[in-house]
């Protein structure tokens, strides 16, 4: 079985946001899964900078956490395309 290239910095980045967004509104793990609708695993795999979640689970996980959209990418570095 291949191994899973790295993370990079900002998918390690975004996770510790989410992760301390939870934090700061008082939350479980597991019950942001379930207000947002996926199991706590793959939650655990988003804070952990593994997964992204989808635009419509990022607009529930925005009103679960009481957060901005930017709150969520603070301090994640930009990647410019190239072109």
């Amino acid at each position: 079985m291949p191994k899973k290239p790295p993370l990079l910095p900002y998918q390690i980045r975004f996770g510790q946001n989410v992760a301390a967004l939870r934090r700061k509104v008082a939350l479980s793990q597991e019950k942001v899964a379930e207000l947002i609708g996926v199991s706590g695993r793959y939650y655990q795999s988003i804070e952990a900078g593994r997964y992204y979640p989808s635009l419509g689970k990022l607009l529930l996980l925005q009103i679960a956490l009481k957060c901005s959209w930017s709150d969520f990418f603070e301090g994640c570095v930009a990647v410019k395309a190239d072109g």
